[in-house]
This record gives C-alpha cells, sequence and structure tokens, in this order.
C-alpha cells in the first residue's frame, strides 16, 4: 500500500510538532493555518525540539478550508472550543475510507467529529508530550512525546485494535514517536483526564508552571486528591484506571521540564478554556454514574471565575 497522506488541522503545539515528526519521516503532510498562513510562508515551520529540530522549509500549506485536497487521515489538533467548526474545517479534506484523528484533550470530543464526518472512521488520540506554541508558525517541544491511539464507538464501547487504528500507529512509530494502540478508547480519555484535569487548572490557579504546583505543598496535596476523584469517576463510568497510575502521574510531573499547559497558555491569552471537555463533561459523566466530584467541581467553579 501506498504511504498515507496527512492533512493536520490546527498547527499549533501538538499538530505542527507531529505534522513535522511525519512529513520528517517522508509522509505526505498538508497543514491548514489560519493568522499564520502569509508567515509560515515566508519563513517556513519551525520546530525546536530536544530531540532535534524539525524545520520545514517550504511545507504545504493552505489557508482555507475549501482549497484543502484530500487525505487519507485527517489530524485534528484544534483546541476542543473549535470544534463547532469541524462541519466546514473538515468536508474538503474527506473522501470515500478517510480517517478522521481527533488528537485533543478532554472527554467527548469524537462526538463531534462523528456528526462533522458522518460515515467516516473516527479515531482518538491522547499526546502525552509538553509542547508549546512560542510565535508564529514556530513550535517548541520541551518534553515527552507519546501517543495512544484508540477506536471512537458511539456507544462508548471497547472495540479492540482496528485495522485503521494500526495504521496510524504505525505511521507514527515511523516518525520516531513512542506510540501505541488502545483497545478501549473512552478508558484511555480517562486515563489522560488524571493528570489534565488536575495540572491544567491547578497551573491557572497558580498562574505558574507544573513545578510551582508541585513545589507548593498544599497545591500538591489538592492535585493528587483531584486524580483520586478522576480515579473514582472512571471507575464509576466502568473505565478504571487505576489508582497507581495517579501515582505515576506525580512522578513523571516531578521529573518533567517545567511547563505551561495548554489551559494556563490560553488564560494568558485570554483565550476560551477548555472547560466543557475536560471539566464538564467528566462531571456529567461522573454524576451520570452516580458519583459526585466536589474537587472537580470546585475548581471548575474558579476557572469559570
Amino acid at each position: 500500500m501506498a504511504e498515507r497522506s496527512y492533512t493536520v488541522i490546527g498547527t499549533g503545539a501538538l499538530g505542527g510538532y507531529y505534522g513535522a515528526l511525519l512529513h520528517h519521516a517522508g509522509l505526505d503532510v498538508r497543514f491548514l493555518l489560519h493568522s499564520d498562513f502569509d508567515h509560515v510562508r515566508v519563513h517556513g515551520l519551525k520546530v525546536e525540539s530536544k530531540q532535534g529540530d524539525l524545520s520545514i522549509g517550504e511545507p504545504k500549506i493552505f489557508a482555507r478550508a475549501a482549497d484543502l485536497a484530500v487525505s487519507d487521515v485527517v489530524l485534528v489538533c484544534l483546541k476542543t472550543t473549535s470544534n463547532g467548526l469541524l462541519p466546514e474545517l473538515l468536508p474538503a479534506a474527506l473522501e470515500a475510507g478517510s480517517i478522521v484523528v481527533m488528537l485533543q484533550n478532554g472527554l467527548g470530543p469524537e462526538d463531534a467529529a462523528a456528526i462533522a464526518a458522518p460515515g467516516h472512521t473516527i479515531l482518538g488520540a491522547l499526546a502525552f508530550v509538553c509542547s508549546n506554541k512560542v510565535g508564529p508558525g514556530h513550535i517548541r517541544h520541551i518534553d515527552y512525546g507519546g501517543v495512544r491511539v484508540g477506536q471512537f464507538t458511539a456507544d462508548g464501547t471497547a472495540a479492540g485494535v482496528t485495522t485503521e487504528v494500526a495504521a496510524v500507529v504505525g505511521d507514527f512509530a515511523s516518525a520516531g514517536v513512542e506510540c501505541g494502540s488502545e483497545d478501549d478508547l473512552l478508558r484511555a480519555r480517562w486515563r489522560k483526564l488524571v493528570w489534565n484535569v488536575p495540572f491544567n487548572g491547578l497551573c491557572v490557579v497558580a498562574r505558574g508552571t507544573t513545578d510551582v504546583v508541585m513545589a507548593n505543598p498544599r497545591m500538591r496535596v489538592r492535585a493528587e486528591a483531584l486524580m483520586q476523584e478522576v480515579v473514582a469517576a472512571s471507575e464509576a463510568c466502568g473505565k478504571p484506571v487505576g489508582r497507581q497510575f495517579a501515582e505515576l502521574m506525580m512522578v513523571h510531573t516531578e521529573a518533567m521540564a517545567p511547563y505551561k499547559p495548554s489551559m494556563l497558555l490560553d488564560f494568558e491569552r485570554n483565550a476560551p478554556l477548555e472547560l466543557e471537555a475536560i471539566y464538564e463533561n467528566p462531571l456529567r459523566a461522573a454524576k451520570q454514574a452516580g458519583v459526585e466530584c466536589p474537587r472537580i467541581s470546585e475548581l471548575l467553579e474558579e476557572l469559570r471565575g
């Protein structure tokens, strides 16, 4: 089979980084840009990485979704706050057999893709990476970088490792990404929330990087308590992630380079925060399963205020 083509929608911290890796692995990658288009057209896409820079002098870029060529895989790396745009962003890039991969945070982003791209295979992807967009067409990879990919099902049941999941995992692995498959996407999303719920929100509250939270005894205890509420909610929803995973996430956070999570960056530039995907949807699911999460609710109210 010929190598798959990719379109990246959302060329920011994730889309710019992983798109550049796929490009340097020899895959045909196209990038949809908005405010950065003119800059990237002249200066290219610059990716600084602790594993080696990944700049692309003349990337294949598009300013309008309507101008996109069809691709085998469309990689959606937008913030979930922009998922209402998917019905106008996706169609031109899709043909029969195209796969949509939602590389986003939180619970439920695949539902929006399934509505916007009926009849297409929808995958979810979770990035365990510290990467920031630091300027127009300029991405800085700080630490980690692994990705987990799973198949979306409308009823939330485990789909196993499908051929589509295996294909995308293989492409990412060929690009040097530590990439693996998930037989249960919904459980994997709960696992990612174990980190995202405490550290996205607490870094906003602290107005500081992850190391600031970890160095503050009161906030560290609060982070651990938030993690345990996510673990309890996952168990109630039938997607247990295990309490030991929360302990592992604390160890990894202790070891990582100081990092500004995406929510802190959004807060600093007065952009919408991903409150629905990261907090509201998990709280709603937990409540439906009969579990209250008062610490998560309290943090959500702080972030709303």
